[in-house]
């Protein structure tokens, strides 16, 4: 039997702040889409912009972290609905780097709607990708032929869980 440990992922201040103005902005849209139609020019206009909010909320959902788990030969990484797998065989280093990702672009993907997830770029990191709930306690992997960045509720005891 493999051997696990589980990490939460808890949510940062701005991911909680970002993605719950924009449910709110989200649930108020549907709700004063009658009121609006009248406003919005041309009136085929008006279901786009009713569900726009919606619909990115929606599309963003799925791509929530819920999760880290260690395992012998891998990282997991929970999601809404599947697990993203980390092959621990090209792990070269793991190093706690809080704020890594200040000052990154992102390149691809999600940048604060339930996660920060996709592919970014920073000086100090090159091409990497995100797999973050909360920008002040951001985990660096380097493996042989790129850069993953996590974060993970105990960043400390993740890092000695992967390098012993």
């Amino acid at each position: 039997m493999k051997s696990m440990k589980t990490y939460q992922a808890p949510w940062g201040k701005f991911l909680i702040v970002v993605s719950s103005l924009l449910v709110v902005l989200a649930v108020a849209g549907i709700l004063a889409a009658d009121l609006m139609r009248p406003y919005i020019t041309p009136g085929f206009l008006a279901p786009f912009a009713q569900w726009l909010l919606p619909a990115i909320v929606l599309c963003c959902l799925p791509f929530m972290i819920r999760g880290y788990v260690i395992t012998e030969d891998a990282i997991l990484i929970r999601r809404l609905f599947w697990t993203t797998r980390l092959e621990r065989g090209g792990l070269k280093s793991a190093a706690v780097m809080p704020k890594v990702m200040n000052k990154s672009l992102r390149t691809c993907g999600n940048g604060g709607v339930f996660s920060f997830t996709g592919w970014y770029w920073s000086k100090p990191l090159g091409f990497y990708r995100a797999f973050v709930t909360d920008l002040n306690r951001t985990v660096v992997l380097r493996f042989e032929k790129r850069t993953v960045v996590v974060s993970p509720g105990e960043a400390e005891d993740f890092v000695k869980e992967l390098t012993r």
